[in-house]
């Protein structure tokens, strides 16, 4: 098994609207062969990153998703956010780190 965990930091004023993207989340990444299951780690430490921890079946899998058609759909909302600040010269609102992890043990 293979782990992806992205590290989200959101400017403050963009926490309720990085929520709602992925309260209303397109489930593309649930089409992909050798997915297995995702959550989205709210901080209880309003300091804290975000935490979208997902699971594969290879890292294979993991890297057929970031390359894929289902991956552009999944983020197209948050990408446009990202867009739009920086046509208009402003900090993006969130900035996705990514650590991958092979599983040793269950």
């Amino acid at each position: 098994m293979f782990v992806a965990i992205n590290y989200i930091t959101c400017q403050e004023e963009y926490k309720p609207r990085f929520e709602s993207l992925f309260l209303t989340r397109a489930h593309a990444i649930d089409r992909m062969p050798g997915f297995l299951n995702m959550q989205v780690l709210k901080p209880v430490d309003q300091t804290a990153d975000y935490l979208i921890v997902s699971h594969w079946e290879s890292e294979e899998s993991f890297k057929d998703w970031t390359g894929s058609a289902e991956f552009r759909e999944g983020h197209q909302r948050g990408f446009k956010d990202l867009d739009e600040a920086r046509a208009a010269g402003k900090e993006p609102p969130m900035k996705s780190s990514f650590q991958t992890y092979q599983v040793l043990t269950v």
